[in-house]
């Protein structure tokens, strides 16, 4: 059974950092694409970022890109999101999510069946 388990959210001030990990387990990390979605009050679960397992390739979304970073140590399944110059429009509830064999990018979430529970991030003065 896929359980993926978010943990790093928290309170920062807007031009800081936080650092997000994405604890995979029940199955083999092979062959996967892990993103990161958020989600914010009122609007749409939006795709953030993705990295493919296997070759470590990744996608992100136009507004994260030079500011957020995404990666993966395979030998303890997981999967971080590193995030610089966070803005108050940052602020979310971010979900990892994973999938066999789907596309980098777009990141769109019906292409992913495991999702995690989710870790609020927010971003404020």
């Amino acid at each position: 059974q896929v359980q993926l388990v978010e943990s790093g959210g928290g309170l920062v001030q807007p031009g800081g950092s936080l650092r997000l990990s994405c604890a995979a387990s029940g199955f083999t990390f092979d062959y996967y694409v892990i993103a990161w979605f958020r989600q914010a009050p009122g609007k749409e679960r939006e795709g953030v970022a993705s990295i493919s397992s296997t070759d470590g390739s990744t996608s992100y979304e136009d507004s994260v890109k030079g500011r957020f970073t995404i990666s993966r140590d395979s030998a303890t399944n997981t999967v971080f999101l590193q995030m610089n110059s966070l803005k108050p429009e940052d602020t979310a509830v971010y979900y990892c999510a994973a999938e066999p064999m789907v596309p980098l990018a777009p990141i769109i979430e019906e292409y992913f069946g495991s999702w995690g529970q989710g870790t609020q991030v927010t971003v404020s003065s």
